[in-house]
């Protein structure tokens, strides 16, 4: 081949051709090979987000589950250094309370004993949370944070008293002077209900355990189980309770728990007299005439029934009701005379046995014939 010039333009052909056919082997090849280079993982430990902090007296309990996976989702296996922080302000101030090494992916723990200036004064806030770092120090962030209540433990309660009430367990402890500190009532069941005969105020299966939050009464020194079994024997102790509002979470600091007291909830209690006993005569088709009775029902939940009495004018009382307790607030006394004057009264009776006093009474008259 001949350009312009005459000269041959073979060899620049072969060059360009050469070049291209190089191009192409070289794209081809390139589609088996591996993309652009990653950066080397930085292998940062993820964050701890379980960590629980409890106080007990002077020490905080810490407790939290160690990750198992970097940042990058690669398995962590050596040990990682654990920066345990305290602090009464906020991330990253730090009170460095120690430094651990724990295995990824087990269960983490420390007691920390608090100084005398933190187990001291007005209650505040004091929040835990974790570094967790690699090789060079380095750490992804913070954990989540644990708050207890710094500060001086609530007073020691004193003088626990159990006595029953008819609608439960009174308890009764000394007060102190212008204290509204809350206080926790705990409750251990030492026997199960004995017999059929027990009578239960709440007709559900009861824990062994149960807590209760005096709110309201602390202030006075009393409070009134209502949940209980009658039949049952329960222990009961108190402590006083400081809560402190920590980043939106209520936390508490207790005080010591005092001597238990023991006692057994006996069903010693009458009925309350049934109130509103209204008579009114009636006269049926047949020309048989009748007294309706009907009152307010009673609300204990142990109530068997009622028991109905009437009277003459002058005369004494006299049980007209069968000898089973009636079940509901009413009842016909369907033998009574023309022209008569009576007198009615009702007391309730619980599944106990035990009877209330008799109602007010009431009086009502037949027609004659």
């Amino acid at each position: 081949m001949w350009n312009r010039s005459g000269k041959r333009s073979g060899g620049l052909t072969a060059r360009i051709l050469a070049i291209a056919a190089l191009t192409a082997g070289l794209w081809m090849a390139g589609c088996g090979m591996p993309g652009a280079p990653q950066p080397p993982s930085l292998n940062l430990p993820q964050t701890v987000n379980d960590l629980k902090a409890m106080r007990t007296g002077n020490q905080v309990d810490l407790r939290w589950t160690m990750p198992r996976r970097s940042t990058d989702q690669l398995l962590l296996k050596d040990p990682l250094r654990v920066k345990v922080c305290r602090t009464e302000a906020a991330p990253p101030s730090c009170d460095l309370a120690t430094t651990l090494y724990v295995l990824p992916g087990v269960g983490g723990s420390f007691r920390d004993e608090l100084s005398s200036a933190q187990a001291s004064g007005k209650p505040r806030a004091l929040r835990y949370y974790l570094l967790l770092e690699n090789e060079r120090g380095r750490s992804a962030g913070p954990s989540n944070r644990a708050p207890v209540v710094a500060g001086t433990a609530p007073a020691t309660l004193n003088g626990l008293q159990a006595e029953m009430h008819k609608n439960g367990v009174h308890l009764r402890w000394t007060t102190l002077p212008g204290d509204e500190t809350p206080v926790r009532l705990h409750r251990h069941l030492v026997t199960p209900a004995a017999g059929k005969n027990s009578t239960a105020l709440l007709p559900v299966e009861e824990p062994l355990e149960q807590n209760l939050l005096v709110s309201e009464g602390a202030l006075k020194g009393s409070a009134l189980d209502k949940a209980i079994h009658f039949g049952n024997v329960y222990e009961y102790q108190a402590q006083r309770v400081t809560r402190v509002v920590v980043d939106g979470t209520t936390v508490e600091l207790a005080g010591a728990l005092s001597a238990p007291v023991r006692i057994s909830a006996r069903n010693i209690f009458p009925p309350d007299a049934p109130q509103e006993l209204v008579a009114v005569a009636a006269t049926d088709e047949q020309g048989a005439q009748s007294i309706d009775l009907s009152w307010q029902p009673n609300t204990e939940a142990d109530l068997a029934g009622y028991i109905v009495y009437r009277a003459d004018v002058g005369g004494d009382w006299q049980r007209i009701s069968p000898e089973a307790p009636v079940p509901g607030p009413a009842f016909r006394d369907a033998h009574v005379q023309p022209g008569h004057h009576y007198r009615y009264s009702v007391s309730a009776v619980d599944q106990s046995g035990h009877s209330s006093s008799r109602s007010v009474e009431t009086t009502e008259s037949t027609p004659e014939n």
